[in-house]
């Protein structure tokens, strides 16, 4: 058995605590990474990850500040300058936004979780601040009158001042912490895979309203397409099942052929829906963060930019208060972090199921008001760009 001494300990090293642990290490901290599997390394010439996220302006900036962006913009990535939504009930009635309402070139950028993971994955290895240990697990953890101690399965023990849970949305931690969660179930897939319409996508991010979930059509490279199809569990099933061309049929006239005919190139995979709120992001000594903090519905495809929302307050706050040699897991300081973050995340959360409630709803007046909502905000460029900046994190 071994005892180590760190200023961090971060459990979990998926896009958003790996993100945290460099940011930290950068800034000087001595930080352990504890992560149960080590990601593949991307490669190219791999079938394109089935799992994409709408990098916002503010994640390119926090990913440009840990030195990765320029490597994702190489590796492989798809700007959209438009974003395009419309309701099924009114498509007469439509909003769109551009690059230049949130006073930026591109409204966000799509981009694989495997690129963005295994950049800073690889970012981990090379940072002589971090220890890294993977395989392993949390098994107990103890708190101290300065800190806070835990026990890995292979018997190693760790002290730090502060324990960082950003090990998703099941959390193991989050349970030893004892936080509940509170949220809801949407009974839903959102069904993943890529296709190639028979028009361009116009480096557009689609998106279409409709009875039974939103479907989403994001661009991807070389005239690909990225598709995020929210369908009740049973409709999920169904879909998965068909074939390739039965279910390219089934996707063009939900999107009401808006880029003519579909031809499915890959496999498709399906994740649940689920609301999840963590009651408190704060704890003795511990913070959560990410999805262990906040699981939102993947409207507008927020949920990994709350997340990187999360690491950039994390670095206005902590490094600071480490130079200025204070208690980095003093209650206050976590205070802090957690009353900001707590009252945005659930904001967002909150208006994304109001969302997903309203467009989801066949009652006769969501119905009849959607499409005129929708088409007030088009007429009005001021709230234009309030919903824009707000999306891209620059505010």
């Amino acid at each position: 058995m071994s005892r180590a001494g760190q200023d961090v300990i971060v459990a979990g090293a998926g896009l958003v605590g790996a993100a945290t642990a460099l940011g930290l290490a950068r800034a000087g901290m001595r930080v352990a990474v504890i992560e149960p599997r080590r990601p593949a390394p991307w490669q190219a010439d791999n079938p394109p990850d089935l799992r994409v996220f709408a990098i916002s302006p503010a994640s390119a900036d926090l990913l440009t500040q840990l030195e990765i962006w320029p490597a994702v913009l190489a590796a492989r990535a798809q700007p959209y300058h438009r974003m395009q939504v419309w309701d099924a009930a009114a498509p007469q009635d439509s909003v769109t936004f551009h690059g230049e309402h949130a006073g930026a070139s591109a409204l966000g950028h799509i981009v694989e979780q495997s690129v963005i993971q295994s950049l800073l994955w690889q970012a981990l290895e090379r940072e002589p601040g971090i220890r890294l240990h993977c395989p392993a697990q949390i098994v107990a953890l103890h708190r101290q009158a300065r800190g806070i101690e835990v026990e890995l399965d292979n018997g190693e023990h760790l002290h730090a001042r502060l324990l960082i849970g950003a090990d998703g949305s099941a959390s193991p931690l989050r349970e030893r912490l004892g936080i509940a969660t509170r949220g809801r179930d949407y009974g839903a897939r959102g069904v993943v895979g890529y296709i190639q319409a028979a028009q361009s996508h116009e480096n557009t991010a689609w998106q279409r309203f409709l009875p039974s979930g939103p479907l989403a059509v994001l661009p991807f490279t070389q005239g690909r397409s990225s598709i995020v199809w929210s369908l009740p569990e049973i409709e999920a099933q169904r879909v998965l099942a068909l074939d390739d061309d039965a279910f390219a049929m089934e996707l063009e006239r939900a999107f009401a052929g808006r880029l003519g005919a579909m031809t499915s190139l890959s496999p498709r995979a399906g994740f649940p829906l689920r609301l999840k709120l963590a009651q408190r992001y704060a704890a003795e000594r511990a913070l959560l963060i990410g999805d262990a903090a906040h699981g939102v519905h993947p409207l507008a495809g927020q949920g990994v930019n709350l997340g990187f929302q999360d690491v950039a307050e994390l670095l206005r706050l902590l490094p600071p208060a480490h130079a200025a040699g204070q208690d980095i897991g003093a209650e206050l300081l976590l205070s802090r972090y957690a009353r900001r973050r707590r009252s945005e995340t659930t904001l967002a959360a909150y208006a994304f199921d109001g969302i997903e409630r309203l467009f989801g709803s066949d009652a006769v007046l969501p119905t009849l008001l959607r499409g005129p909502a929708l088409g007030l905000v088009d007429r009005l460029p001021p709230l234009k760009r309030f919903f824009v900046r707000h999306a891209s994190g620059r505010r």
